[in-house]
């Protein structure tokens, strides 16, 4: 009696291998084997199942090997009969989405902040998964003011709120919007706490304007006016800045009722004439950059921040109309420093007595290559 029940028993269990699994069901497995990109997995059929990696996790760094192991029991969704090589297709993903769904429609019910990963940037917002789950958050909802540059949120966590829920249509729309500001008034109340003229710190350049280039500091956005761009000669902002550099500046005032804060480049380096005396001498030559032209002479630039002229009378040994008629914007020159005076800011060159200078050499070496030729004759 006993080996005849065994022998049914048996041919239950073989008749019960060869039914195969219904699409679309769900069915309790066994994991067999797990690699790099595809988990096998014992459903009690005949053929193995197989799951692979992009049916585990929309993750694509998604470790398998870490998260798995043999002997696991595991409930499946049977996509296809058929994988192309005699195996059954499997998805753990389908039987967790629905599982994710359900769960996130309670979660929009009661109005509570769930936390997605960003996968990817699109035309217009962000690709974010809860879970399974594939959502999208608009431009819009990420911040209280406009983002152009999406790129840095991939790859990051974010806190959200969903905004728009509809399971039948897989459509699942997430906002950023109010935790970004909340974030934004922790960092300024953090920034006002400790904030304090001199201090130096590191800020991206948000905007560029025709009066200078806002630099957002840690939630607050300070300003560094064109004149605090450089020493020298006042430019463009864009022409020291692009929008998304990352910079030191210095913090030289601050309204807090007012929100403001005036920033500083060129104050991280020490005014060039505060040390004029120790690097330039009455009858040293230097090479300078023509700045501007005047009627009366030229002024070139020593460095950024030190100009000085050369009147139109010591711009050559020959006599000369117009500066402009010789020189030009940005020509590199070489001019003596004639006098100064540091504390009022005034240096005057010349040019002509650069050129007198190199006129003796050249004589003085003629001269000395005559004697030489006598010499040998």
């Amino acid at each position: 009696m006993e080996n005849h029940n065994s022998m049914a028993e048996m041919m239950d269990q073989i008749e019960e291998s060869l039914k195969i699994p219904r699409k679309g069901s769900i069915v309790k497995g066994s994991i067999i084997q797990v690699n790099a990109d595809v988990i096998i997995v014992n459903i009690g059929y005949k053929s193995d199942g197989v799951i692979p990696k992009n049916e585990v996790s929309a993750e694509t760094d998604f470790d398998l090997k870490e998260k798995f192991k043999e002997g696991d029991e595991l409930d499946v969704y049977v996509v296809s009969h058929d994988n192309g090589e005699g195996n059954i297709l499997l998805s753990l993903r389908k039987v967790s989405i629905d599982k994710d769904w359900v769960e996130l429609e309670g979660i929009n019910e009661r109005d509570e902040a769930i936390e997605v990963k960003v996968s990817d940037s699109v035309n217009g917002g962000l690709i974010a998964y809860y879970k399974e789950i594939r959502g999208f958050i608009p431009a819009s909802q990420l911040s209280d003011r406009f983002v152009k540059n999406l790129k840095p949120y991939v790859g990051q966590t974010l806190k959200v709120k969903a905004i728009e829920i509809n399971k039948q249509k897989r459509r699942a729309v997430f906002s950023h919007k109010e935790f970004a500001i909340l974030e934004k008034q922790a960092q300024r109340e953090a920034f006002w706490k400790d904030v304090e003229v001199g201090k130096v710190v590191e800020g991206e350049v948000k905007r560029i304007t025709n009066f200078g280039a806002f630099v957002d500091i840690g939630g607050m956005d300070g300003l560094v006016h064109v004149t605090e761009m450089s020493w020298g000669r006042i430019k463009p902002a864009s022409e020291f800045v692009k929008v998304g550099d990352k910079i030191d500046v210095k913090i030289i005032d601050f309204n807090k009722e007012e929100n403001k804060i005036s920033l500083s480049i060129k104050q991280l380096t020490e005014e060039p004439w505060s040390n004029f005396e120790n690097k330039y001498e009455i009858g040293g030559i230097y090479e300078g950059r023509v700045v501007n032209l005047t009627d009366f002479g030229a002024f070139v630039e020593l460095e950024p921040g030190i100009e000085g002229l050369v009147h139109v009378s010591h711009i050559a040994k020959e006599h000369v109309e117009k500066p402009a008629d010789v020189l030009k914007v940005n020509d590199l020159v070489e001019v003596k420093v004639l006098e100064f005076a540091a504390d009022e800011k005034k240096v005057k060159l010349s040019m002509k007595e650069v050129q007198e200078v190199q006129t003796v050499e050249e004589t003085t070496e003629e001269s000395t290559d005559e004697v030489e030729e006598d010499v040998e004759a």
